[in-house]
């Protein structure tokens, strides 16, 4: 797939994740909505509220990828860090937002309700945008390519639309699905071929079972509609070459 694409990674923060106590829900609602927007996730990683491993991690996925999006620790709690080691993490000062704070003071609606563990969440890196919040009024921000946002999935989503709308688009990825009953060791070596003589097509092979059959399905994603088509009739090719009966084809834009 062509390098020209935008990139991303996820990082979520949380040890309630970790744990197994929470559910993480985040990555699949963020990757699909990337994938609309043509940006390709590369990589997704699972961390401790600890601010050490926060700063370690950030500065490792910056260089590696247009766009880092954090989830989880921006909350009014004790464990909610990721705010100090972002900002930590870019060299600058954890300070009190004055934009941030009207939020809150909008949302909340008096000055007696902005408590201290209220006013944690205005508590932004010096110099950051924010990201609006919709649902409870906490901002997010943004420190060069690094996009912080709520843990909460309900909150996370409303502020990753107003991501969105900011954010540059990349070439829309397509995706062509091809299923078939084969079995994927018999098909590896000579779909290895294919995916070799089509470099900017990433395929891919997921076996399934339903129903009390096996089933194969091959997902072909390019920004390159022509070389995508041409893979997937050579991969439709394969199939009867084999014996197997390719079903339907699926385009996913």
């Amino acid at each position: 797939m062509t390098e020209t694409a935008p990139t991303a990674a996820i990082l979520i923060i949380g040890n309630e994740i970790l744990s197994g106590r929470t559910q993480d829900t985040n990555t699949q609602w963020i990757a699909d909505k990337l994938t609309h927007r043509g940006v390709r996730l590369l990589e997704v990683r699972v961390i401790p509220d600890n601010k050490d491993i926060i700063i370690k991690t950030v500065k490792a996925l910056q260089g590696m990828v247009t766009y880092v999006f954090t989830t989880g620790g921006i909350g009014p709690t004790h464990d909610d860090i990721t705010a100090e080691s972002i900002a930590e993490a870019s060299g600058k000062k954890l300070v009190l937002d004055p934009v941030a704070r009207q939020m809150l003071l909008d949302h909340y609606g008096s000055e007696q309700e902005l408590t201290e563990a209220r006013l944690k969440m205005a508590q932004i890196p010096e110099g950051a945008k924010l990201i609006k919040n919709p649902v409870s009024g906490a901002p997010g921000f943004i420190v060069e390519n690094i996009y912080v946002m709520a843990g909460v999935p309900r909150i996370m989503q409303a502020m990753l639309d107003d991501v969105l709308s900011v954010m540059k688009a990349g070439p829309a990825i397509i995706s062509n699905t091809v299923s078939c009953s084969l079995g994927e060791s018999v098909i590896a070596k000579q779909l290895e071929q294919i995916q070799l003589r089509y470099s900017n097509v990433e395929i891919g092979s997921y076996p399934h079972y339903r129903a009390g059959t096996l089933g194969l399905n091959l997902v072909l994603r390019s920004v390159d509609v022509g070389d995508l088509d041409k893979a997937t009739q050579e991969v439709i090719a394969l199939i009867k070459g084999l014996g197997g009966e390719p079903g339907a084809i699926s385009r996913q834009a």
